[in-house]
């Protein structure tokens, strides 16, 4: 049965929610706390809470060791908990502006290794059509109840978070089955994802770091973006970044478990949502600074150290952070958000940079999606305890270590580059040309420049 389709907010608005009608602008506030199910918190997709300005948060130095600050976007009052929702319905708005999908008629099918696909499972019945996410068996229990309460179908495909060919693999199926009906809205490939990030995720940056500069901290510029990459949206936002600050570098990060940029390496690792063992095809290599690894272990493990009361405790005491920053903090990351700040603080290290300087970085999600994973390591661990504490604080943060890392020499961009043709050609039906034009940023440019009609044809269909 056909059905009037949904359209929300255009990038210009998630960027700025000040200038969402006022009555829907309210609405939309309303509902976030009282039916995170109503459409209308499609408004409520953005970076910026009711007072208009950028959520973010300032990660203290006694828990980093190192002098620039540390600014962390954090992603838990989006109304999946994830700025992942902003890519899920970036993608599928261009997608229903095309024509390519209408509500009633057609499947939406999510790849993803977790936020991704809880964004689709909440944008896709919001927007009225019937939601499909393929999600790895070995994400953690949390993704799989968010994804169902949202009211998505799901299907676990084999393996844990680098196993993306699998999924792949499923989707294919699935189109096969029902080419009519099946659409796949991939993450890895639509460049709404991309879009989403430069614009909103990178002008968010932007307003932070001048907001910063007002109060006297920090240049009001950006001397580093540092972002994990799943499906290499966020970290588009250094992109827009380095556009209009030019010594801004950008820095990937990758698992030491599966270091397939850095070392074309493999391998199986749990920093849940990134390292998913290919290059995507949104990914613009060739303007990245350096590629860094972080331990899966010590993510979590540092996880467990911000979250568990005991870790809390310590922090709040013999660290010397004060106790609302360590409460704060606790309740606004995830297991890639403690690899962000690992890998900005490498990223402080290895460039040398002072206290005038600003590394952002982004927590994709919160403790509320890894409880399960936290109970699985005091399991295997022990529990946590003031000496973990103490060498948890000392041996992962303040001596992150200065290894694993590949700066963006002209020889590896051009091997991070090369590295998209054995998925994408091989495997996904690109063409060699498509490949080579993504090497001159004109291509990327391109990409950027179509925001202003995309927001006019959201505009005309909204009428």
């Amino acid at each position: 049965m056909k059905r009037k389709p949904v359209y929300g907010p255009t990038f210009e608005e998630m960027l700025y929610p000040e200038r969402i009608d006022p009555a829907v602008r309210q609405r939309a506030i309303d509902a976030m706390k009282e039916d995170i199910l109503d459409p209308v918190n499609l408004y409520n997709i953005t970076w910026k809470g009711t007072d208009n300005r950028v959520r973010y948060f300032l990660v203290p130095r006694e828990l980093t060791g190192v002098e620039p600050n540390i600014v962390l976007l954090y992603s838990r009052d989006f109304p999946t908990g994830s700025h992942k929702v902003g890519a899920t319905y970036s993608v599928a708005i261009e997608k229903q502006l095309r024509g390519e999908i209408r509500p009633g008629e057609h499947t939406l099918v999510w790849p993803s290794t977790g936020n991704y696909g809880i964004g689709g499972a909440w944008v896709g019945p919001r927007m009225g059509y019937d939601s499909l996410v393929i999600l790895p068996e070995q994400m953690s229990a949390e993704r799989f109840e968010k994804i169902a309460y949202y009211g998505a179908r799901v299907i676990a495909t084999p393996g844990c978070e680098s196993n993306v060919k699998e999924i792949y693999d499923k989707c294919k199926e699935l189109v096969k089955a029902d080419p009519e009906r099946v659409r796949v809205l991939n993450q890895f490939e639509e460049m709404g994802n991309y879009r989403f990030h430069y614009y909103v995720t990178g002008n968010s940056v932007i307003e932070a770091v001048r907001e910063l500069g007002e109060k006297g901290i920090g240049n009001g510029r950006t001397a580093a973006f540092v972002s994990a990459m799943g499906s290499a949206g966020t970290i588009a936002a250094g992109d827009r970044l380095k556009e209009l600050f030019h010594e801004t570098r950008i820095v990937g990060l990758e698992p030491i478990q599966c270091p397939t940029l850095s070392y074309n390496g493999y391998g199986g690792h749990d920093i849940q949502g990134i390292g998913d063992k290919h290059v995507t095809w949104i990914h613009n290599v060739n303007n990245m600074d350096a590629m860094m690894c972080i331990d899966d272990l010590e993510c979590k493990k540092g996880l467990q150290l911000l979250t568990d009361p005991v870790g809390m405790k310590y922090l709040a005491g013999e660290a010397g952070i004060d106790e609302t920053t360590v409460e704060k903090l606790s309740g606004i990351i995830g297991i890639s958000g403690v690899c962000n700040v690992l890998g900005a603080i490498k990223t402080a290290r290895f460039y040398e940079l002072g206290p005038n300087d600003n590394i952002v970085t982004i927590a994709t999600d919160a403790i509320d999606r890894y409880r399960s994973v936290m109970k699985a390591l005091s399991h295997t661990y022990g529990k946590m305890d003031r000496a973990k504490a103490v060498s948890r604080h000392e041996g992962i943060f303040l001596s992150a270590k200065l290894d694993y890392i590949v700066e963006g020499t002209v020889e590896n961009r051009k091997r991070w580059h090369n590295l998209k043709y054995y998925t994408w050609v091989e495997q996904q039906g690109k063409t060699v040309e498509e490949l080579n034009a993504q090497k001159s940023q004109e291509y990327w440019i391109r990409q950027r420049a179509m925001i202003p009609e995309l927001d006019a044809m959201i505009r005309a269909a909204r009428g």
